[in-house]
């Protein structure tokens, strides 16, 4: 089970790092067109069409990757206090009663929605107009992103109310763990204490001098 856990948190992974390439792309599109309105003074109607596409692209399929890495804002005022056990209660309830129902419909929804931007050749209102159809397929796709790694978190609080701790995530960007480092450069905390009080003697005598 851990091996599937760990496989499908690499495919929201992939989707989601192969997706942060479009915030290059937004980049070189907006400073292109800024270069070209300003500088060579022919602006293109069809950039700010793409740069929401761009971003919307990079915004919906960011959403399983930052599941699988339990990065979503949470109201955890309370929750950081619980239990292992309690969190998985209130996590497996919270994605049956609203998680789970919500997701389905939008990629049930986005999926209809495609197909009947794909049926007209739906492009842009704009001067220049673009397709828009490519674009819409985003959202079901995103959608049953979401619900893959959405059924993988259900499996995590599932194990963790039975084993009482949560199981083990795939490694990625992390915070700096002090305490690691401390041990990499061998310094303890008592030699910190020891500069600390040294640089605090040394800033006191050159005041009073």
């Amino acid at each position: 089970m851990q091996k599937l856990l760990l496989a499908i948190d690499a495919i929201s992974t992939f989707i989601g790092k192969t997706a942060a390439w479009a915030a290059v792309g937004l980049t070189l599109l907006i400073s292109w067109e800024v270069f070209s309105r300003y500088a060579l003074n022919n602006p293109h109607a069809w950039v700010l069409d793409a740069q929401i596409m761009l971003y919307g692209t990079l915004f919906m399929l960011a959403g399983a990757y930052t599941l699988a890495k339990n990065g979503h804002v949470r109201g955890d005022v309370l929750y950081g206090f619980f239990s292992p056990r309690a969190q998985a209660g209130v996590d497996l309830t919270l994605y049956i009663v609203f998680f789970l129902p919500g997701v389905f419909a939008m990629t049930w929804a986005g999926w209809t929605y495609a197909q009947e931007s794909l049926a007209i050749r739906e492009q842009t209102f704009s001067a220049t107009p673009l397709p828009l159809y490519p674009f819409k397929f985003v959202i079901p796709v995103a959608g049953a992103a979401l619900l893959l790694q959405g059924f993988a978190e259900i499996a995590r609080c599932v194990i963790c109310l039975r084993e009482g701790q949560w199981p083990r995530r795939g490694d990625d960007v992390v915070e700096v763990d002090v305490d690691k480092l401390k041990e990499m450069v061998h310094v303890k905390d008592s030699d910190i204490e020891a500069l600390d009080r040294e640089i605090a003697a040394k800033e006191v005598k050159g005041a009073r001098s």
